[in-house]
């Protein structure tokens, strides 16, 4: 079984773009706990990160008939990017969609996710652990309640 996991705009400067919201943790360390998690789990995982839109189709499309799951954090494109919940509906492969910091209480344009009516569910405010989450839950066919 394999799950992709895809992140957006910006996510490569973690541990340097707003701590307050982000944390100090880096990129690398979100990349080494998924690949860990995923080990232990006994499922090969897929990462990547890009600030390119298309990238991002790109990456959802190749997923059809080879991955069993998606994982997503689409950062700013979440608020804007109908193209990406295209993506998500035409390659039919549960997805997650996931938020390191806890989106409800930000800004008024963040309470806006194009994507989240073709996801499974939504992790928000969990840090990096919220990948794990969502990992768990595609692993879990779905059914563990977050």
């Amino acid at each position: 079984m394999k799950i992709l996991v895809i992140n957006g705009p910006n996510l490569n400067f973690l541990g340097i773009r707003e701590p307050q919201h982000y944390g100090n943790e880096t990129y690398e360390d979100l990349c080494r706990l998924i690949r860990d998690h995923a080990q232990k789990r006994g499922v090969e995982v897929e990462i990547l990160q890009s600030n390119h839109e298309g990238d991002l189709v790109d990456a959802i499309q190749s997923a059809y008939g080879t991955a069993a799951g998606i994982v997503i954090n689409p950062a700013a494109y979440t608020h804007t990017s109908v193209a990406i919940l295209d993506a998500v509906k035409s390659v039919s492969v549960p997805t997650v969609e996931v938020h390191i910091s806890k989106v409800s209480e930000r800004e008024d344009f963040r309470q806006v996710s194009f994507i989240r009516s073709a996801c499974i569910a939504t992790i928000t405010g969990r840090g990096f652990q919220g990948y794990l989450d969502a990992m768990d839950l595609l692993l879990n066919g779905g059914e563990k309640a977050l």
